[in-house]
């Protein structure tokens, strides 16, 4: 049995050995075990403003992070205060606003990364993409890796002739090795996260490396010419405001004026005013020309005031709707629906139900009567305005104004007074 001095300098001789042959590189740390199994790999590319390029990047299967910053500078700070000096604006030495992705190249390659790329803006436009202009927009990529830069410039050269086929000029992107990459202020990173109610900048110029033809070749806009209806521009990739928007608003929409969805590409014959470069754009047509439009996401707040606007125009029905109105008493809505046969009676701008003929009844006021509103299609509401404690309704879907409801309806129920001319009646089928 040894003794515990030679025990203990037995232990301490078996440690140094094992450190020395760990440092002596026959054990990896696990960090650089795990870079290599998953064949992680890096790359740096510009192109215009580098909030939106961040999220559609972070989409990517196989992309693990995209990290926005700011390379290629010399003599510029490299921070964003930096960069958007007017001084720096056309200066060839400012630092660009750029991506970092990291990705594994088992899942996703480089290629694919980079036909992205290129697909998803416009590279022959030099030191500026859309409204943003200045040297920190250019577009550029960053390698870091021989084969990454050999791809580059491979695809740099198959995407030049299908461009050059639909009338665009020469590719403006830099191609080079990554330098330095300086990661940008926390308040831009998942900017688009942060910023809920905003835009996307789409600004592809329609043209891919499977095909030549821009997808405006194949849609037919004859139907937007005949009447009115609500267009709304998406983007051709991936745009967390545009599912927002559908998810708050167009989910549920059930109105009259038909919603159609197009990419800025798509929009051949329209009369146009609204720049369509961003997206969500929702844009009001009539006959085929835009009567207003709006950049951006809206809430359904916003997107019914300017459906309000559209449908109904100065009238007795938008004052009701959002202006809490009252019909005249005996008004013509009120004489057509006072005995309309079976069915509901909807909101006259979401379509959602709100009222069955079945709780309708006569209540000699000259207004609309009901005993009841449909289960979760109205919000009720203190209203004490003009000296009254009263319980305003409106719709749970729009929030336009409907009417009152009050406690003196027949055999003890209560007594929905509602505005006719804020509905529409829809039949029982």
């Amino acid at each position: 049995m040894k003794s515990k001095p030679m025990y203990l300098l037995g232990y301490v001789l078996l440690s140094l050995c094992i450190t020395a042959y760990t440092n002596s590189g026959h054990a990896a740390p696990s960090s650089e075990k795990k870079r290599a199994t998953e064949h992680i790999e890096k790359i740096v590319l510009g192109s215009g403003c580098f909030w939106g390029a961040e999220k559609r990047y972070q989409q990517i299967d196989g992309v693990i992070n995209a990290v926005s910053g700011y390379a290629d500078g010399q003599g510029v700070s490299p921070t964003y205060r930096a960069i958007t000096k007017r001084s720096n604006k056309h200066n060839p030495n400012n630092h660009a606003e750029v991506v970092e992705v990291t990705y594994n190249s088992n899942r996703v390659s480089a290629k694919t990364l980079l036909m992205h790329f290129f697909e998803h803006h416009d590279p022959t436009q030099l030191n500026r993409q859309g409204n943003d202009i200045g040297t920190q927009y250019r577009s550029i990529i960053l390698t870091t890796t021989e084969q990454q830069l050999k791809t580059a410039e491979e695809l740099k050269t198959q995407f030049q002739p299908l461009l050059t086929q639909q009338g665009f000029g020469e590719i403006a992107t830099i191609i080079k090795p990554l330098d330095t990459f300086y990661k940008a202020e926390s308040y831009h990173q998942d900017y688009l996260a942060k910023n809920p109610n905003g835009y996307c900048p789409d600004l592809r110029t329609g043209v891919t490396f499977t095909q030549a033809k821009t997808v405006a070749d194949k849609t037919d806009n004859t139907l937007l010419f005949q009447g009115k209806h609500i267009v709304v521009i998406e983007s051709q990739g991936y745009c967390p405001y545009c599912e927002k928007f559908k998810k708050d608003v167009l989910n549920d929409y059930q109105g009259s004026i038909p919603v159609t969805t197009r990419l800025a590409s798509q929009l051949d014959g329209l009369t146009i005013s609204t720049p369509t470069w961003a997206t969500p754009t929702i844009l009001f047509i009539e006959d085929g020309k835009e009567v207003f439009g709006r950049q951006g996401y809206l809430n359904p707040e916003e997107f019914y005031l300017m459906l309000g606007q559209f449908k109904l125009g100065k009238s007795e029905a938008f004052n009701v709707a959002f202006d809490e109105g009252t019909d005249g008493r005996f008004c013509k809505e009120y004489e057509i629906f006072k005995n309309t046969p079976d069915g509901v009676f909807i909101d006259k701008l979401s379509g959602a139900p709100l009222f069955d003929t079945r709780h309708r009844f006569n209540s000699g006021t000259g207004w609309l009567s009901f005993t009841r509103a449909l289960p979760d299609s109205v919000i009720e509401k203190a209203d004490n305005r003009y000296g009254m404690r009263r319980t305003e309704i409106r719709s749970k879907s729009s929030g336009i104004h409907l009417g009152h409801v009050f406690d003196d309806g027949p055999n003890g129920q209560r007594r929905f007074c509602i505005n006719a001319t804020v509905l529409e009646f829809r039949p029982r089928t």
